[in-house]
């Protein structure tokens, strides 16, 4: 019996498994004469992510192509610094290899330049067991804390997606800033958690020999820092800078991405007059002149978006016109480095239009629109039923009209979630969809669609270790609790929890009343329910690396109030 309630236990040990995820962009299908143009582009973008250790100046070494991201080494009088650690310790494995080959000097420090999965996650392949300091904003660890707990099951889906994580070979031309990424259910994440962090806009220190200037610079993430090499004039310029257009929003979805901040960046970063400009996607740019003027270019052409989507707003323009409207300026959209392959003009406006107004487009008939059930029904009878509609997709489909099949099959699937015509027709198209794209990561979400949609492809969960599980807060496990009560189990419930963790002497009280789950960072004065177990053991129950049953039976985990009436309570933050 204890088994069995111990086995059912472990489903509400309610932290999901560490894995927040990055950014991207598309556009709309391209006429069939554009498409091939488009392809060959994508093709020869791969180009860009050769593998390669590139020597950018003495000292400074950058990786490309072993994962998403770059990592960049700093060689200094009696030791090293490695600039972002790639996603997985499985990527960062011959990166760590091909950096010894330089230099046998020591580790003196990481730095995270900012909180994307692809820049933090493989960190022990550096560090190996060795204490080293980790250099970061402040605000990476709130940025981190917050992805991991709150957000991260459907972010996470959403991210494998676009990047095409688990399309087979020859599907994946690339991911738009960077060859693959490597995180899947094979890859292990190891993330160590920065000691040395800063609050204000610069932070000046001098590792092994290397005078540094860390910038704050928000950009593609609030937390984002560049980090500049005076006696070098080496510029890193983290994700503020790559080789295509820059991801004003990402389809994976994400908070409001401030682009006039970004454009701010790149200004500050402009006027340090860089002789080496060091991205962490794609390969560095040399020469003052050339910098300075792709700097120039790159907050133009975020500005110029901007701008006039808001003349746009102003205008009483919606979304939809404004995606119309808005196009770069040829002597802008004609840089190679202003190409569409990860972020687009397109998904930038809408994001720009959300930030300022939110999701209300102006229009009356969408403030209180039909239930998409009832919307589908009415369509499906001005059609002539659901054998019309079929038929309407079946015609779009010959006919090479992709996305009106998507969004007839949208109706027919909102009537008939298993319908196998519709199911079918929407795979065919989503997959010719995603051929088509010349954007890497439309056409990588539109495969992997294609694939989820037909039965061939599953989205699975990267490894977390031990070791990552520890170093992840109680107080982001906790954060992250209330979301995911069920509001149905808990309707007319009203009971406390407390949680103790003698080992770290932090308490938590979970208040769970009528829907609504209250989260306090004390213990309760009244509860229902006690839980005693160390922080370490928690957290790998919660990572579904312990077996709760064993804890319980060792001792480890020690509950007052009834082990059934604990697993009732848990149980109410499940579906």
């Amino acid at each position: 019996m204890r088994r069995m309630i111990w086995k059912d236990a472990a489903l509400f040990f309610i932290f999901v498994s560490a894995c927040m995820l990055i950014g991207t962009g598309c556009s709309r299908e391209k006429p069939a004469n554009d498409a091939g143009i488009e392809n060959i582009e994508l093709a020869e973008h791969t180009k860009e992510f050769k593998q390669d250790i590139i020597k950018v100046t003495d000292g400074v070494y950058t990786a490309i192509g072993y994962g998403l991201a770059n990592s960049i080494l700093l060689e200094g009088k009696d030791g090293t610094i490695v600039v972002d650690v790639l996603e997985s310790v499985e990527a960062a494995m011959p990166v760590k290899e091909a950096f010894d080959k330089i230099t046998s000097k020591p580790l003196k420090a990481l730095i995270y330049t900012h909180h994307h999965a692809d820049h933090v996650f493989g960190a022990s392949a550096f560090a190996g067991n060795k204490k080293v300091d980790v250099y970061s904003h402040e605000k990476t660890l709130e940025e981190l804390d917050r992805v991991i707990t709150i957000t991260q099951e459907v972010t996470y889906k959403r991210a494998m997606r676009m990047f095409g994580t688990f399309l087979k070979i020859g599907e994946m031309e690339n991911c738009g800033i960077g060859p693959f990424l490597k995180f899947n259910d094979r890859t292990t994440m190891s993330y160590i958690r920065p000691n040395m962090t800063f609050s204000d806009d610069i932070l000046k220190v001098s590792i092994a020999g290397i005078n540094l200037e860390l910038i704050h610079a928000p950009g593609e993430t609030d937390d984002q820092i560049v980090i500049w090499i005076p006696d070098k004039k080496v510029l890193i310029a983290a994700d503020n800078y790559y080789k295509s257009f820059p991801n004003l929003y990402t389809i994976r979805g994400t908070s409001y991405r401030d682009v006039l901040a970004w454009l701010r960046s790149l200004d500050k970063m402009r006027s340090l007059n860089a002789e080496y400009l060091v991205p962490c996607h794609s390969r560095p740019v040399y020469g003052k002149d050339k910098i300075f003027t792709t700097l120039t270019d790159y907050r133009d052409a975020i500005q110029f978006v901007h701008d006039q989507t808001i003349r746009g707003i102003n205008k009483g323009l919606t979304p939809d016109e404004l995606v119309e409207t808005v196009k770069l300026p040829r002597h802008l959209a004609d840089k190679p480095y202003l190409r569409e392959y990860y972020g687009t003009v397109a998904w930038s406006v809408r994001n720009i239009y959300n930030g300022y107004l939110g999701w209300f487009g102006g229009n009356s008939t969408d403030l209180n629109p039909l239930p998409l059930k009832e919307h589908a029904e009415r369509f499906a009878k001005l059609a002539g039923g659901k054998k019309a509609l079929i038929e309407h997709a079946e015609k779009a489909e010959e006919e090479g009209d992709h996305q009106w099949v998507l969004e007839l099959t949208d109706v027919l699937l909102a009537l008939e979630p298993d319908m196998s015509k519709a199911l079918a027709l929407r795979t065919a198209s989503l997959g010719k969809l995603g051929l088509l794209q010349g954007n890497a990561n439309a056409r990588n979400y539109y495969l992997s669609q294609a694939g989820e949609s037909g039965g061939k492809l599953k989205l699975t969960q990267a490894k977390i270790d031990k070791e990552l599980a520890h170093r992840i807060p109680l107080a982001a496990i906790f954060n992250g609790l209330s979301v995911k009560l069920n509001p149905d189990k808990s309707s007319d419930i009203d009971k406390t929890a407390g949680f103790y963790f003698p080992d770290t002497k932090e308490a938590y009280t979970v208040h769970v009343r009528r829907g609504v789950a209250e989260i306090k960072p004390v213990f309760p004065e009244k509860a229902d329910i006690t839980i005693t177990v160390d922080s370490n053991t928690w957290k790998e129950i919660a990572a579904k690396l312990s077996n709760p049953a064993v804890a319980l039976a060792k001792g480890d985990v020690k509950i007052k109030g009834g082990i059934i009436n604990a697993v009732n309570f848990l149980g109410m933050f499940s579906d």
